[in-house]
């Protein structure tokens, strides 16, 4: 992403601050695996969508109207032994001049500066609670500036979070970030396709989920989140991640999986027959998913609030599970009584960004927000009925689908980002037959 989306964030985060504050924002730091492995580097979402600075042990600090430069990055130094060993690092000239820093300094004289940059400011505004350590530092650089009140140091005198301001940004997404989230989508698609047209019983789900190992890593992008590639009875666990058992003959295999391109991720689901024919109760309930997300999907558009997507999928899921009888009353005091739930127990979406439960609030005040221009989010109802469930005919045990796709909400309704997928029953079985 090009260096000017950056710095664009940051001057709008700085105005909402405002002169006389200060804004602080951690990185993630390397996470120890086993002994001397360490798990692979993923940065902070907040930290990333403000520099697209892609190291571990980094500081952003933002101060409005600064003489010396508003915008400065602590990292780490140059040290070619350790490069040698680890990788490049920026360093602090790198810092300035691929990351637009106006100053850089060393990570590890942070106890000398930062305390001089905190002097004098009225506000602090940090991620409270996301890092203990940094916060046990923040409190022992405020201490320092107390130290020193006699010979007339201002402490800051009050401490305020920046989640809601960067997540309130975050969620709406800029054209760049929109191109991303398309380039996502189009790599996880092309690996759903792979996946199912791989898929024949006696095969393992692990099998299937090396196809999106495949696929992600030769268009270099990552998984978003750890794949679920559930057969069978494992299709009704929501977060099934053991991804172990064989496929077999007459199963249907759930499979919810993406990938992130710079950060940005992609999330799409797909339920379909091991065998590559739908039997005639899977079809049924299929049906009724189907129809529930694109019930959904049509409400999907500016003036909408964020709930009613969930409540046109709740609507009619419940009328498709009374119509086969797997529920019996009538349709409104089922809806009212929230009898779907035994067998739809999720919500029907969630904000899609650079976290694939992305940040935003889904209320204002009391009242659903409502949807906006920009807005990414993920539609994906489902239906789960385990096996031995009470009251529930056989021929309707282990049936677990869900559809879900990736929504951005436009000027005049919205465009479903993953739509390149199949998700019509004939469509799917045509895929896996080719």
């Amino acid at each position: 992403m090009n260096q000017a989306e950056f710095k664009r964030r940051r001057q709008q985060l700085m105005k909402m601050v405002g002169k006389g504050s200060i804004a602080l924002v951690s990185s993630s730091s390397q996470q120890v695996r086993n002994r001397d492995v360490d798990y692979p580097f993923r940065q902070d979402s907040d930290f990333l969508y403000l520099t697209g600075f892609n190291e571990p042990d980094a500081l952003l600090v933002l101060v409005p109207g600064r003489k010396h430069g508003e915008y400065i990055l602590f990292c780490r130094e140059k040290d070619p032994e350790q490069e040698t060993w680890h990788g490049r690092r920026a360093g602090q000239q790198g810092a300035i001049e691929h990351y637009g820093a106006d100053d850089s300094f060393p990570i590890d004289d942070i106890d000398d500066i930062l305390p001089g940059l905190l002097e004098g400011r009225q506000k602090v505004f940090h991620f409270m609670g996301r890092y203990p350590e940094f916060d046990q530092h923040l409190m022992s650089w405020v201490s320092q500036i107390k130290a020193q009140s006699r010979s007339g140091a201002h402490v800051p005198y009050e401490y305020v979070s920046l989640d809601h301001l960067v997540h309130d940004m975050r969620l709406y997404k800029s054209k760049a970030e929109i191109r991303l989230m398309k380039k996502a989508a189009k790599i996880s698609i092309t690996a759903h396709k792979r996946a199912m047209q791989q898929c024949q019983p006696g095969k393992y789900e692990y099998m299937i989920a090396a196809e999106y190992n495949h696929e992600f890593s030769l268009n270099n992008a990552q998984h978003a989140y750890p794949p679920i590639v559930g057969a069978g009875e494992n299709g009704c666990i929501l977060h099934y991640t053991e991804n172990s058992d064989q496929l077999k003959d007459g199963d249907l295999l759930l499979i919810d999986a993406g990938c992130e391109v710079e950060g940005y991720a992609s999330d799409i689901t797909r339920t379909f027959p091991v065998n590559g024919r739908y039997s005639a109760a899977q079809r049924d309930i299929y049906e009724v998913v189907l129809q529930a997300q694109k019930a959904a999907i049509s409400k999907v558009r500016p003036g909408n609030h964020w709930n009613d997507p969930h409540d046109a999928a709740v609507r009619t899921i419940t009328k498709g599970l009374l119509e086969l009888k797997i529920l019996k009353g009538t349709l409104a005091k089922l809806v009212k009584d929230g009898a779907y739930r035994r067998f739809y127990m999720h919500r029907t979406g969630h904000w899609l960004g650079l976290d694939v439960h992305d940040v935003g609030d889904y209320k204002v005040g009391d009242q659903w927000r409502l949807l906006e221009p920009g807005m990414v989010l993920t539609v994906e109802p489902g239906i789960y009925i385990a096996g031995d469930s009470k009251g529930v005919h056989r021929k309707w045990w282990n049936i677990g689908i869900r559809i879900e796709d990736d929504v951005l909400v436009t000027r005049d309704g919205h465009e479903v980002l993953t739509a390149g997928l199949p998700s019509a029953i004939d469509e799917v079985e045509a895929l896996m037959a080719s």
